[in-house]
């Protein structure tokens, strides 16, 4: 247990000012979005996607980012998912990016809805074909036997759509995240962080600074 907590980073490649940052969190997450492409940080669109269900009770993982504008930050899951049926249940989640070459952290909070139809079909259909067939063959969250499972749904599902015109479920589609609230988290020395909060009130976005 020692060993574990001593693990520690002191962090120094930059800073966060207020007279620094864009009014508008789209803006500004744009700009460290571009710095982290241009660090070729591996898998940039990795987020933590925390939901909770009705009672609460807290749950998380890793999704990717699929795409975002003023609107919100999409990803795409099976809707019959435990992600699902929670958000389903408590339409609100969090999204936390952590680029750690930057030594950087972006957590955005809002309510939760599902994109049209036509834009999951428009993300579906530019998606490989196995994952496509993937989308099918997978009862997602759900208890299975074994692997095996798995792998006989997915060759019938081959031989199913031979072809390779698979359809969307309509179990399976895309949510927008619509942010209330974004933090920018930047790492300092001393554990003295800077930390930016966009805060939406009366549709307006205010800017403040918290307290590491």
């Amino acid at each position: 247990m020692d060993d574990i907590a001593n693990i520690r980073k002191d962090y120094m490649l930059k800073s966060l000012n207020e007279n620094e940052a864009q009014n508008n969190p789209i803006d500004q997450f744009t700009i460290w979005w571009n710095e982290a492409l241009a660090s070729n940080i591996d898998e940039i669109n990795a987020m933590t996607l925390a939901t909770a269900s009705a009672a609460g009770k807290p749950d998380a993982r890793i999704v990717l980012l699929k795409g975002y504008d003023e609107k919100g930050f999409i990803f795409f899951t099976n809707y019959s998912s435990t992600k699902g049926k929670q958000l389903a249940e408590n339409p609100f989640a969090t999204l936390v990016f952590f680029w750690k070459e930057l030594e950087r952290q972006v957590r955005i909070e809002g309510r939760v809805e599902k994109i049209s139809e036509a834009d999951s079909d428009a993300y579906f259909y530019s998606r490989p074909v196995g994952s496509r067939i993937g989308a099918w063959a997978s009862p997602q969250s759900t208890v299975i036997e074994n692997r095996e499972l798995l792998e006989q749904n997915v060759k019938q599902l081959e031989l199913k759509y031979a072809g390779g015109n698979v359809p969307r479920p309509q179990h399976w589609g895309g949510y927008v995240v619509v942010p209330e609230q974004i933090e920018f988290w930047q790492g300092r020395s001393s554990r003295l962080h800077d930390r930016l909060q966009y805060r939406l009130e009366n549709g307006a976005w205010m800017v403040e600074r918290l307290a590491p």
